[in-house]
């Protein structure tokens, strides 16, 4: 595997700069975070909202024991930090990846801003990393991250049973499991995905 963590990976298209996250983005990413809708499906570290600091932290210790990479999501189209996402559960062994803790505010939503992020991270992963698939999940009761992974082409592989506390806090819930393959990317996401962009 050929993912250096010590590197500064910078990705960017014409809509969307993903820099890898640093503390210099606490106060930026504190404005977002404080829509408390966006972290409705986040659980333990994961939930920035009003404990960035531990968020923070959470993600660049990920960084420094080689075990996840967190970027900064920047619209450029809007001149403002959106978000932010990740790559996690890295091996070498079977030269795989997971792509998750994403989470962009509200007034990003619907604007294809998360199609050109993702564009850009299964351009990474495939194009330059040379990864075999990507795998993504969502709480089952996550309608809209569920339906953006199909959107993107991802193919549901499984479900993990009971694995959440109900969002209501009555009883539990399910993940749903995703995958996308690179010979799927070749074949049909990567067209699919850039002309949606």
């Amino acid at each position: 595997m050929l993912f250096d963590f010590t590197q500064d990976y910078v990705l960017e298209n014409e809509r969307v700069i993903l820099t890898p996250l640093s503390t210099n983005h606490r106060d930026d990413l504190k404005k977002v975070a404080k829509e408390a809708l966006i972290w409705k499906y986040f659980l333990g570290n994961s939930n920035g909202y009003n404990k960035m600091d531990e968020y923070l932290a959470n993600a660049l210790q990920g960084r420094e024991n080689s075990n996840s990479y967190s970027f900064t999501i920047f619209d450029k189209e809007r001149e403002q930090y959106a978000g932010s996402t990740r790559f996690f559960n890295f091996s070498e062994e079977f030269n795989t990846v997971r792509m998750g803790y994403s989470w962009i505010g509200q007034k990003f939503w619907g604007t294809r801003l998360n199609k050109n992020c993702k564009y850009l991270l299964f351009e990474f992963a495939f194009d330059t990393m040379g990864f075999e698939r990507i795998g993504l999940g969502a709480h089952s009761e996550n309608i809209i991250s569920i339906a953006a992974m199909k959107s993107l082409g991802c193919k549901q592989e499984g479900i993990i049973r009971n694995i959440f506390p109900s969002i209501d806090g009555e009883g539990r819930s399910d993940a749903i499991l995703f995958g996308a393959l690179k010979e799927e990317w070749y074949a049909s996401i990567k067209d699919n995905l850039k002309n949606r962009l």
